[in-house]
């Protein structure tokens, strides 16, 4: 196999990795830091710490955390790999080992894919984890960003940890699921208590592997996405791609009561759509309303065509005593990476949030769009010409209860100056420039998803 360094989109510009791990203090501000914005910002992606063998895919980069650590009015900066066993192996190799999810599994490693831990980052119950849904999570120090280790809760985990755990802001329980595009059960559900402790998995019936990135929660029931992005066997064998995306497959989402299991789930069918990721879901009487992203279709970044790989912000309602399903468009702008004020998660909001996606060829967003369900409309935070940025997490403004009252940091990238900031933005005043803006010492490649640890919760 060889090389793909130079002719891959994913390994050129800003989607090319760093190789420096730095720690930096006092770095420059434009603008003002709030007094009262204490804590860290914490954003994972893909970074290969050597040339990939065989074709590279987005999702197979080694896990790297850029930090940024905000307390009284100053920011320091540090980047870490999350240095998994995968990691360890080809470092003291000196060359990469696996190749990805593009060439089959490799039979003759500890296990066929890597464990790249490069996706998404949770803190729950006084730890800090970083996920990949293919597996355990890693547990990293903070503020060091160090790399702890694997993490099975007390060996309580048997099997794979999503990517996009939901905890309920009320009672700290933190929900996921685990999925086998495979082998059965093809899906598994589980919790956590707000203690840590895990307490529960069971299985879910599906009726093929599919490709569930994303779930959602509301107060009193969890919504599973069974979505067309599938994995059969019987296709490698005829020598097509064994995972694809089935136009002609109907989408189900099932419900099912927070601590239920599978012969409580209540299924509902949809035309077909690819869903990456969930803004929120909620009850109102009789209904369960979700609000995601939604494609018309994917082909996962492997090759776009007209009308994959657009998503458009979406609302459905199942009714849970009928049966019925409505689904509605609620924007016209491309948006992707939603997120929401996190201490409303499962509730109603009046408030959502998602990066903008511009339209070049490869995955790339230009603002910030802050949607208001009340009104109907969207207002735009722009980053500016050549200025592109990754998911924007809202930050609450402590002792203030207003769902709006916050910050969206994010990091954004400045082609022409070739230069990488991060941006905070008020969220009550998105046209308004940013209140700070906060120069990286090294430029901080295009990535996944990031969270806000509080300096109260980490110290």
């Amino acid at each position: 196999m060889t090389s793909t360094i130079t002719t891959n989109p994913f390994l050129e510009g800003n989607f090319a990795p760093v190789r420096d791990e730095l720690t930096a203090d006092n770095l420059k501000v434009i603008g003002q830091l709030p007094a009262d914005l204490s804590g860290m910002f914490l954003r994972n992606g893909p970074n290969p710490q050597f040339p990939p063998i065989g074709q590279y895919h987005w999702f197979d980069g080694d896990g790297m955390i850029h930090a940024v650590h905000i307390n009284e009015g100053k920011a320091s900066y540090r980047n870490r790999y999350v240095r998994t066993q995968g990691f360890q192996m080809e470092h003291e190799a000196g060359k990469a080992i696996w190749s990805g999810l593009l060439e089959p599994p490799q039979q003759d490693l500890p296990s066929p894919f890597k464990n790249a831990a490069n996706t998404a980052l949770v803190w729950h119950a006084g730890k800090f984890l970083a996920l990949w849904e293919g597996g355990e999570p890693h547990a990293l120090t903070l503020p060091e960003v160090e790399t702890v280790g694997s993490y099975n809760f007390n060996h309580q985990l048997s099997c794979s940890f999503t990517a996009h755990p939901k905890i309920d802001p009320k009672t700290g329980e933190m929900m996921f699921i685990s999925y086998s595009m495979s082998a059965p059960p093809f899906l598994q559900y589980g919790w956590v208590a707000a203690d840590g402790t895990l307490k529960q998995i069971n299985p879910i019936e599906i009726p093929v592997g599919v490709m569930m990135h994303d779930f959602a929660i509301t107060e009193n029931y969890t919504i599973f996405l069974d979505l067309p992005l599938t994995f059969r066997l019987e296709r490698m064998q005829r020598g097509e791609p064994g995972m694809m995306f089935e136009r002609e497959t109907p989408s189900r989402f099932g419900i099912i009561p927070r601590h239920g299991d599978n012969s409580q789930v209540k299924w509902f069918e949809c035309p077909s759509c690819f869903i990456f990721h969930v803004l929120n879901a909620y009850e109102e009487g009789s209904e369960v309303v979700l609000i995601a992203c939604r494609m018309q279709s994917t082909t996962i970044f492997v090759e776009v065509d007209e009308d994959s790989d657009i998503p458009f912000l979406y609302r459905w309602r199942f009714n849970l005593e009928t049966g019925e399903v409505k689904q509605e468009q609620l924007d016209d702008k491309p948006a992707e990476f939603p997120r929401i004020n996190e201490q409303f998660t499962g509730q109603k909001t009046r408030y959502g949030y998602a990066a903008k996606q511009a339209m070049t060829e490869l995955a790339k967003f230009d603002g910030i769009n802050k949607y208001d369900f009340e009104t109907n409309s969207c207002e735009v935070h722009a980053f500016g010409e050549g200025r592109f940025g990754s998911e924007a997490v809202f930050v609450p403004r402590p002792n203030n209860d207003a769902e709006d009252a916050g910050w969206l940091v994010a990091f954004v990238y400045d082609e022409k100056e070739q230069r990488s900031e991060l941006v905070v933005v008020d969220a009550e005043n998105m046209t308004s420039e940013p209140v700070a803006r906060v120069m990286i010492p090294q430029r901080v490649p295009y990535g996944f998803h990031g969270t806000w640890v509080s300096q109260e919760q980490f110290s």
